[in-house]
């Protein structure tokens, strides 16, 4: 194992800030998260929970806030519907330099708190 994150985010504390912010979602998410929350009957949740995962996956590779840009990590399904990371750009080389081979993730959310789990291994 390479490394562990794990984030927790409160849903209306993130919903506020996408309100008080409108260039925060597309700061955040690619097109492809955004279509996807967008669908759901409460998109925040959804936002909340890919954020989390996005800064889980930051822990994991020992970066802080700024390290990777939010977009250079996308939160994906397979079609079992199990989510994945999905990594672009810089987020590629660090991952790569740090001998990542491979990602395990979980979600969660409620109406209230989102949290995710990112292991690099």
């Amino acid at each position: 194992m390479i490394g562990i994150g794990i984030d927790l985010v409160d849903v209306d504390r993130f919903r506020n800030s996408m309100i008080r912010t409108p260039g925060l979602k597309n700061r955040l998410f690619l097109p492809s998260e955004q279509e996807y929350s967008e669908r759901q009957t409460d998109p925040t949740e959804r936002y909340a929970a890919r954020f989390a995962a996005k800064e889980a996956v930051l822990k994991a590779l020992n970066l802080g806030l700024g390290g990777i840009a939010f977009c250079d990590i996308e939160i994906t399904h397979a079609r079992s519907g199990e989510p994945q990371i999905l990594l672009h750009g810089k987020a590629i080389d660090v991952a790569r330099d740090a001998g990542v081979q491979k990602w395990l993730l979980t979600l969660t959310h409620t109406h209230t708190t989102a949290a995710a789990v990112a292991v690099a291994l």
